[in-house]
């Protein structure tokens, strides 16, 4: 199969948000044509957390729905928008983009530029993805502070990133400071390309365990999650996933509700 260009990338609607109904082959194809072409986008990578977190605030579902693109970052998106007829979609996982557009660079030459991260993360990513991808160009690392950035702070930060002349900025803030970090940046950063990536960072660099393989194929990430950092992150899974479910499940049955609803108006006019 073709992999889908930016202009005819179709969209489901996941509770509100337009998530990019694609596979890695799409999302590798669109970000290369913006680096060929100049353009200037941002990509939210967004599992059931950024949906949530949407539904509960309209200016960050505004910003997702805006992005250039919105991998289905989760298992149960690639399913509800599979379950809603687009067949196609596959997971988008953020760490796995950028394993993939971090190989290809090596090849292509693309300039990579690493915002964000905890203090020496960023740094030891470029260590070690500059060690294993052979001419990999990472053009600078920036970690901010955990706080609001002064407006003459934030100038000195983009002007540090278009000094670089990064193809690519990944943004490793976390949802939902990433999301409006790029949006906000939009047009003031000169790179084609930003990508949040969240937890990528510390993944790729090694300073953080993935979930099995198993679990990811499975649904269960979040679950490795909430173990290996209970105390940080039980507040949000304890909504978030059963908030999903609940909804995702409402909706699908709203959709199949109104589908049989409109068939027999349907067949009806077929004979009048």
């Amino acid at each position: 199969m073709n992999p889908a260009s930016a202009e005819d990338m179709e969209r489901g609607n996941v509770l509100g948000v337009d998530v990019s109904a694609i596979a890695m082959a799409d999302a590798i194809a669109t970000l290369e044509r913006w680096i060929a072409e100049g353009r200037r986008e941002y990509v939210c990578v967004t599992g059931v957390h950024g949906i949530m977190e949407c539904r509960r605030d309209a200016a960050l579902r505004q910003i997702h729905n805006a992005a250039g693109m919105v991998t289905p970052d989760g298992v149960p998106l690639v399913y509800f928008l599979r379950l809603t007829g687009k067949k196609h979609t596959q997971r988008v996982y953020g760490p796995d983009l950028m394993r993939e557009m971090t190989a290809l660079s090596g090849e292509r030459g693309y300039r990579h530029f690493y915002y964000g991260g905890d203090v020496g993360v960023a740094e030891k990513l470029k260590e070690v993805l500059v060690r294993s991808v052979p001419g990999l160009r990472v053009v600078g690392t920036l970690c901010p502070p955990f706080r609001a950035l002064t407006v003459e702070e934030d100038r000195a930060v983009v002007d540090v990133i278009n000094a670089a002349r990064p193809d690519i900025v990944w943004v490793g803030l976390s949802t939902p400071k990433q999301e409006r970090w790029m949006a906000a940046h939009l047009g003031r950063i000169e790179a084609p390309v930003m990508i949040g990536v969240g937890a990528a960072f510390d993944f790729l660099a090694g300073t953080k365990r993935q979930a099995p393989r198993w679990m990811q194929r499975h649904a269960l990430e979040w679950l490795f999650r909430l173990c290996s950092e209970p105390r940080r992150l039980w507040r949000r899974y304890a909504y978030i996933v059963p908030g999903f479910a609940f909804l995702a499940a409402g909706e699908l049955l709203r959709r199949a509700v109104h589908r049989s609803s409109s068939a027999p108006d349907a067949l009806s006019r077929d004979y009048r």
